[in-house]
């Protein structure tokens, strides 16, 4: 095993890849930002490095000073988290270059799947079912408009090079087409430094679902069921659960087989996900895309699989078989995790940075689990992602973990900045969504417009 690694991230995916490695028995190198000096990551680890100004560009982006820490630290990998250069292809190659072993896929299969168009070609290979669409990259309003005559109306398009929501614009009709195309070019540009764009028919009303699997270098794939993220605000996920309760046992099988064929089809190693757009009227599914690394929301599955997906990564990437095989893999039970994030709904969620006065994180019980870097007194930076926390819950069926959420968020106190607690309680407290009935269209065409009505 690694005797040391080095995280390359920050806030609660930092913390929780600290803990699993002294778990192990591995040591670890945090790295931070000017901004980040206090940071709880800084204080957990066994070694702390500052490696550039509070701008990510300058630090957590910074492949050169990121790579001189590890050289110096003697660190034998690098885990990348979620976020930041967990999906660039290039620090990946540099890290090989450098023999410090990537806790993630390597730069060949990252740069076959995060290209979106790559990725396309390769699942119609494998035999995985994709969604109508363009055939290479589009870069032309012209193009855009003759492919989208082709396949019909509505479409969605996607930046090639995109995650996280950026250069993502649905389309109802020729009208909107130029304005919205050059609007999600110009933003994927400005986001990845890369403008092509690809079309997709919009498969709608759908929900979105994301099969974990894992794989290891002697060839072994396997999945650890599905989670459903359908409750999204501006492409961005608020609240995943699993397992869906749109799916059925024979649907769950057939769409987890998918995935693990799609991993097998690239020789996958390490964790990834694999999301589907699931067109519920007809039973069919479609491949969106592939996340090659750890999840936001893989605590869910960690819940009803009893898999440890982070410890899973680092074992693997240490050359060892996975822990498990697919007949071991058991599920139990119903998992729902709330995205916390300091900002203000009620003002279009701007974003609310500031100190941590008071802080009540909730407690007690068997299946409750909340993952975050914030303290007391913690001083939350206005440079990076405003998620702060996450709460996770795992019940015997969906309706206990359903009441343990809203048990656990109303003990959820912080004073000083202002967050997105509420309005997880009341989302987690629709008769919707209590009920399941809900698609990606949800969040934003039914609840908001009530929750905003709201003074």
């Amino acid at each position: 095993m690694f005797n040391k690694i080095l995280i390359a991230n920050r806030g609660e995916i930092a913390v929780r890849i600290i803990r699993a490695a002294r778990e192990l028995g591995v040591g670890t190198v945090a790295i931070y930002s000017t901004a980040d000096r206090d940071a709880l990551h800084v204080h957990l680890a066994d070694e702390a490095i500052c490696v550039g100004p509070a701008r990510s560009t300058e630090s957590y982006l910074n492949m050169n000073n990121i790579l001189s820490a590890a050289v110096a630290t003697g660190a034998q990998a690098i885990h990348p988290g979620f976020g930041f250069l967990s999906e660039n292809s290039k620090f990946a190659r540099l890290c090989e270059e450098m023999n410090i072993k990537f806790i993630g896929p390597s730069a060949k299969v990252m740069d076959m799947m995060g290209d979106k168009i790559n990725a396309r070609a390769e699942m119609i290979k494998a035999g995985v079912p994709v969604t109508p669409g363009s055939e290479g990259e589009v870069h032309t309003t012209d193009e855009a408009v003759k492919i989208a005559e082709e396949i019909g109306y509505p479409i969605m398009l996607k930046a090639s090079a995109g995650g996280g929501g950026k250069g993502i614009r649905k389309v109802n009709n020729v009208e909107e087409l130029v304005p919205a195309f050059e609007a999600a070019q110009a933003e994927a540009q400005a986001a990845f430094g890369n403008g092509a764009m690809f079309i997709e028919r919009m498969i709608f009303p759908a929900r979105h679902i994301e099969v974990q699997i894992l794989g290891d270098s002697q060839g072994n794939v396997i999945h650890l069921g599905e989670r459903d993220c359908s409750l999204q605000r501006n492409n961005q996920k608020v609240l995943e659960e699993s397992p869906s309760a749109a799916i059925g046992h024979t649907l769950r099988n057939e769409i987890t087989a998918a995935a693990v064929k799609a991993a097998q089809h690239v020789s996958y190693e390490n964790a990834g996900t694999i999301e589907f757009l699931l067109d519920e009227s007809s039973g069919k599914f479609y491949f969106m895309e592939m996340n090659t690394r750890v999840q936001v929301e893989h605590p869910v599955t960690e819940f009803v699989s009893g898999v440890d997906i982070v410890k899973e990564q680092i074992r693997v990437a240490n050359g060892n078989e996975l822990s498990v095989k697919q007949e071991d893999v058991t599920f139990s039970g119903h998992a729902i995790e709330c995205r916390i994030n300091a900002e203000n709904p009620k003002f279009n969620f701007a974003p609310s940075p500031g100190k941590i006065t008071n802080l009540f994180l909730p407690s007690g019980g068997v299946g409750l689990r909340v993952d975050s870097a914030m303290y007391s007194g913690y001083s939350i930076p206005p440079y990076y992602d405003s998620m702060i926390a996450k709460v996770i819950v795992h019940g015997e069926n969906r309706f206990e973990a359903l009441m343990k959420m809203q048990r656990a968020l109303l003990e959820f106190d912080v004073e000083g900045v202002i967050t997105n607690v509420d309005f997880q309680l009341e989302l987690i407290s629709d008769p919707h969504v209590v009920a399941g009935d809900y698609d990606t269209s949800f969040l934003g065409n039914v609840f908001l417009p009530e929750y905003q009505k709201e003074d």
